[in-house]
């Protein structure tokens, strides 16, 4: 098989994230589900910005930070997201271009607008997340390009795009697209409340033998297999995925893949600031290690190090140099 054209290529949704730093109290005020991602309609997103602080405006969504990171790290990469045609939307584009990332897809005419995360985080670094999904929900068939699903080692999709029937269906296309080329496809789950929702479809894909690399965090493990116990939940999935990826926050990650088990600590920290994105740049960290055939447990190391600056700021893009990172920790 000839070397792919791109290392990764994934589907997620086109998102702006307004960050504000809040006390706890307004959590309670807002009626937020404190340290959860919740969707939103246009009127709430509304009251919502208005109650919110200073703000600052950073491009986001779960799949297109992963790029971020794994393009930092030296891979090629494309996205495929819908935006719309207005200021945010022009935000999104430039800044995962300026990332070194492809992005073709046209922008959309009309409402809805570019979608948006209105983020409250609070003193510990939590976040709290309200998501307008927006243009994102509509991203036609027509914006899949086959051939360069085809022509990527890896197909990297996220949870929270399953819920509109347009991008799931891009979606299962891609899969097919994907494995047809003899290409991985990696998956995460996002959030529990997606489980809820789509689970019966995850399961069956998992069983079907489409997702070769699945990431989860220990709720949606538990979420995903009815096992709130983590080996248990481990125990049932693993024969059904080749590589399973559970993080575990501040108690570190592990991985089984073909039998073999490897964990790693989380990386020390002096304060955590944000939390927004740590799981989407551990995935960056430990799909690059991956794709340039690393072992187990260095992947997991590499994920590691990558969620460790992402939750030093504000933001969920790198503001360091991640391959600088690597080169220090690694050697």
């Amino acid at each position: 098989m000839t070397k792919p054209r791109y290392d990764v290529i994934a589907i997620g949704n086109a998102i702006v994230d307004v960050m504000s730093p809040c006390e706890e109290e307004l959590i309670e005020e807002l009626g937020l589900a404190r340290g959860g991602m919740t969707l939103i309609d246009t009127d709430r997103a509304k009251e919502l910005y208005a109650a919110m602080g200073p703000a600052r405006e950073i491009s986001g969504g779960s799949a297109a930070n992963t790029l971020a990171g794994i393009s930092a790290l030296g891979l090629q990469c494309s996205f495929i997201g819908q935006v719309a045609d207005d200021q945010l939307g022009e935000v999104f584009a430039h800044d995962i271009r300026a990332a070194g990332i492809d992005f073709d897809v046209a922008p959309r005419a009309g409402d809805p607008p570019t979608g948006r995360c209105l983020i409250f985080v609070t003193p510990d670094g939590q976040r709290t997340m309200n998501t307008f999904l927006g243009a994102s929900h509509y991203l036609p068939r027509e914006s899949l390009n086959v051939e360069a699903v085809a022509d990527a080692a890896v197909l990297y999709l996220e949870g929270y795009m399953w819920d509109p029937q347009e991008p799931r269906a891009v979606m299962r296309q891609a899969i097919e697209a994907a494995k047809a080329a003899g290409r991985k496809v990696a998956f995460t789950l996002s959030e529990v409340f997606v489980i809820d929702m789509h689970g019966g479809d995850f399961r069956a894909m998992i069983d079907d033998g489409l997702i070769d690399i699945l990431f989860a965090n220990h709720h949606e493990l538990a979420a995903l297999t009815g096992e709130d116990d983590l080996e248990a939940g481990i125990a049932a999935l693993a024969p059904k995925v080749p590589v399973l990826v559970v993080t575990r926050s501040a108690d570190g990650a592990v991985a089984v893949a073909d039998g073999e088990r490897a964990e790693v600590p989380a990386e020390p920290i002096d304060e955590v600031v944000d939390t927004t994105g740590a799981g989407d740049l551990f995935a960056a960290g430990f799909l690059t290690g991956h794709v340039r055939g690393e072992s187990l447990t260095r992947c997991l190391e590499m994920g590691a190090v990558a969620a460790s600056e992402i939750i030093s700021h504000f933001g969920a893009r790198p503001e360091a140099d991640l391959a600088e990172l690597m080169k220090k920790r690694f050697g």
